[in-house]
């Protein structure tokens, strides 16, 4: 439990140079070797079933550029063009956005390890511009883990100070997890 915590940390914090690897990969695929687009739906697709809105930011060649553009005008206003990040009408984002809801692999929250600091709320895009609507830890909020535009950046987990959130598979959700 504490690798897999340690191993999502370290994932977080090396994201933006994961993101431009496999995005840099993915666009030789497509353009170099001539992998057709549909195979990068359908791999998009399959990665939305299992963790969720990634593709767009761990995978996706446009998803790279537009965090690397939008993050030159400041931390609120890439958090801002982050949020609308969904409507761009990429089909890979709509089936992906779609399915976090329902992913195999979740953002959860022990209860009993929170210490509501809200450092995860101040970490997440979606709970900055929509406080009052979404928030990790706050009770009768929604998840932001769960809507549509949450792109599992994974900020969140690796900012929680006392650990109470994890990203891993939904099965093993137990009482404690919100």
């Amino acid at each position: 439990m504490a690798f897999r915590k340690t191993l999502v940390s370290r994932a977080v914090s090396a994201r933006r140079w994961i993101h431009g690897a496999v995005a840099l990969g993915t666009y030789a695929l497509v353009s170099f070797f001539g992998i057709s687009l549909w195979w990068v739906l359908a791999a998009g697709s399959l990665t939305g079933v299992v963790f969720g809105k990634v593709f767009c930011r761990w995978i996706c060649p446009l998803g790279f550029v537009m965090e690397s553009v939008t993050g030159a005008a400041g931390a609120d206003s890439k958090f801002r063009n982050m949020y609308q990040y969904h409507k761009l009408g990429c089909p890979v984002a709509w089936a992906s956005g779609i399915l976090n809801r329902h992913s195999l692999f979740r953002i959860r929250r022990r209860a009993e390890a929170c210490t509501a600091c809200g450092l995860c709320d101040k970490a997440c895009y979606m709970a900055t511009l929509d406080e009052g609507k979404y928030s990790l830890y706050k009770e009768g909020l929604n998840r932001p883990g769960d809507a549509f535009a949450c792109s599992r950046c994974l900020a969140c987990v690796s900012s929680c100070p006392a650990k109470s959130l994890s990203f891993g598979p939904a099965l093993s959700i137990s009482k404690s997890d919100s």
